[in-house]
């Protein structure tokens, strides 16, 4: 009868934790941009700094989602659990920061299309939404989306790993799953604007309802569906992406 609540103390510490450091990602980012208006582009940060920005975000967007799989992975390591769980969730933002390199190239060519024509911003935020619509639809998504609503298969596999090296390639493994499940999402985050309060908090919500509702993968659909719906819609609505389309919007 105590194995189970030991079992329960090693994944709900690593899983607290996790949620605790999204949380001051969330405080940060709400007290240094919240009230900013949201626009396209990288809002005159340089590279390093959107970077560092860029992160952080992940952090706050992306943890509450993990900590479920970080608790489940906890579970398997019995000695030096803290500092190996680090090691984990460090490698695991390793691969969203490494993502912030072709985004800041998105949201820098994204910020060049308000000097373009109205039509040219509705042109490309149709192009977002749909690029977003048919990726949420596809076999690939479907791929790694169960993988991370069902990671048994994935701690096997990470109990196979060299001890040495298990705890980074774990993160880094997980953290290529979670990209590969959530990029289309993080295109549409770069048209609303990187720093966009209200479109990070949608979007984190978002991300968590598909990894951990119980109907997570019909939301998946239907964030496909109603983001294709978007792509037409605002040619007539142009308001439905104002920081493309010239409308304007504020950060929080």
């Amino acid at each position: 009868m105590t194995g189970r609540p030991v079992a329960v103390r090693r994944s709900a510490g690593p899983a607290g934790l996790l949620l605790v450091a999204a949380a001051a990602a969330w405080v940060w980012m709400v007290t240094r941009w919240g009230g900013t208006q949201a626009m396209p582009g990288t809002m005159g940060v340089g590279l390093p700094g959107f970077l560092a920005v860029w992160t952080l975000m992940m952090a706050a967007m992306m943890l509450p989602a993990t900590a479920p799989v970080a608790g489940l992975y906890a579970r398997t390591i019995t000695v030096h659990r803290a500092p190996r769980m680090v090691v984990f969730t460090v490698a695991y933002l390793l691969v969203w920061a490494a993502a912030g390199l072709p985004a800041y190239g998105l949201a820098a060519a994204l910020g060049r299309v308000t000097s373009l024509p109205a039509m040219a911003g509705t042109v490309v935020a149709a192009a977002v939404f749909a690029v977003n619509g048919v990726y949420q639809l596809t076999p690939l998504k479907d791929r790694c989306l169960a993988r991370c609503r069902s990671p048994i298969g994935m701690m096997l596999r990470y109990a196979s790993y060299p001890a040495p090296s298990r705890d980074l390639r774990a993160g880094l493994h997980h953290g290529a799953f979670c990209l590969a499940c959530c990029w289309s999402l993080m295109v549409v985050l770069a048209a609303f604007g990187v720093m966009n309060l209200w479109a990070m908090v949608v979007l984190a919500a978002v991300i968590s309802i598909e990894k951990l509702a119980p109907a997570g993968h019909l939301v998946a659909r239907a964030v496909g569906v109603a983001s294709l719906a978007l792509a037409v819609a605002v040619f007539w609505v142009p308001a439905l992406s104002p920081t493309l389309t010239g409308g304007g919007m504020t950060g929080m």
